[in-house]
């Protein structure tokens, strides 16, 4: 008769990745880990300049706001919107973001 100690553990250990991923999906969290790493990581996206010029960046519907200091860079940032979603999905992904809202 064979004693096992961990009957809920498996016996194949999983990637830390692929753990963290399924854990993300059984409390259903992907969407707001990926929101929160998509406003960390806002400065490589767009570079130093427009990161410097960022005031605050928050997700509210599926919508992107981005408050700046500067007139030029809020212009130019809306002029090329569709380039910056492009960056975005590239960086975290398809659907976390539908519209980028510069204020």
């Amino acid at each position: 008769m064979s004693y096992n100690s961990n009957p809920g553990r498996k016996r194949e250990a999983a990637p830390l990745e692929a753990a963290f991923n399924e854990l993300l999906k059984a409390y259903r969290l992907e969407d707001k880990f990926k929101e929160k790493q998509l406003i960390s990581s806002w400065g490589e996206i767009v570079g130093k300049t427009i990161a410097d010029r960022t005031s605050s960046v928050f997700i509210k519907d599926k919508k992107l706001f981005v408050k700046l200091t500067s007139g030029p860079v809020k212009k130019e940032l809306t002029l090329n919107r569709s380039k910056v979603l492009i960056l975005i999905e590239e960086k975290v992904g398809k659907g976390v973001v539908e519209e980028l809202i510069c204020l």
